[in-house]
């Protein structure tokens, strides 16, 4: 079933993300965690694509796996940095081939230690969703940044290329991670008065560690509020206290994002089935509602 055709319905949707593993020895651990968050039935579930199109076989097949195993629709990521038109007409042919018809379109980011030419065919992920939508008849969506994307030199230069990603078929993004409401919502505030229309669906992330609030400002340079902090700085010792308050957190979050008229949210669940699990259940009555 095609994304879009699952968030134009009228009721909440929760979803989560997972990662398939680098090495091909490290599957079978990475399939559990991903399988046993697809027995939750969510409404759907995207697999990440690693730097350069490292882990290609690895995302099509996990992404296979969900759909015919547990009938959830999936997204598999696909990145354009790297790689030229050829090597992306070659990954969409075998995700047509696996049944997969829901792409996220990504630039995507820079192996480590990489050599050859960065840029070849593609420069900007429009150009990527362009190259999709003449392929096949793939839904496709787009990532957008709340907080600015780092490569962009301000909010307009940041909007303008979400607005050349819609012309060229993306039909709905999905944010990178914030921790802060206000931010998204003023966020949207200014998409929709650009005239970008499409859905935009909010990435909650879970952070159940303490190193994992460093990682987040590395990826993505959000805003890490002062609530926030005084809850690491409070039980980011303790393993499970710290599990708890980001679950808790994040429910919370999600909650006012869907109080405000959101429907849709979207989990970086980061392979935890407990912690996929603890969200879902939090929410297992507003998701009715």
């Amino acid at each position: 079933m095609k994304i879009i055709d699952i968030i134009n319905q009228d009721r909440p949707t929760l979803s989560f993300e997972v990662f398939p593993p680098k090495k091909d020895t490290d599957f079978a651990d990475v399939e559990a965690a991903a399988c046993s968050i697809a027995a939750y039935k969510p409404d759907y579930m995207s697999v990440t694509y690693g730097a350069g199109g490292s882990t290609k076989g690895h995302t099509i097949r996990l992404a296979k796996e969900i759909q015919e195993k547990y009938n959830v629709p999936t997204i598999a990521h696909l990145t354009c940095v790297c790689a030229d038109k050829e090597t992306i007409r070659k990954a969409l042919t075998e995700m047509k081939d696996a049944g997969i018809e829901n792409i996220l379109a990504l630039r995507g980011d820079v192996p480590k230690n990489y050599e050859g030419e960065v840029f070849t065919d593609f420069v900007h992920a429009s150009e990527l969703v362009r190259l999709i939508k003449e392929t096949g008849d793939f839904c496709v969506g787009g990532a957008c940044y709340p907080e600015v994307h780092p490569d962009s030199a301000n909010k307009k230069a940041d909007i303008e290329g979400l607005k050349k990603k819609v012309e060229a078929g993306c039909e709905y993004l999905t944010t990178q991670m914030f921790f802060d409401n206000t931010i998204f919502f003023n966020f949207m505030y200014r998409l929709r008065t650009a005239g970008v229309m499409v859905p935009v669906i909010p990435g909650i992330m879970p952070i159940t560690k303490r190193v994992q609030v460093k990682n987040a400002v590395k990826l993505s340079g959000c805003n890490v509020p002062e609530r926030f902090k005084s809850i690491v700085d409070a039980f980011g010792d303790t393993e499970a206290a710290m599990r708890q308050a980001g679950i808790a957190y994040a429910t919370d979050q999600i909650i006012d994002l869907m109080a405000n008229g959101v429907k849709h949210v979207h989990v970086y669940s980061m392979n935890k089935p407990d912690v996929a699990y603890g969200i879902q259940k939090n929410l297992s009555e507003i998701l009715k509602a």
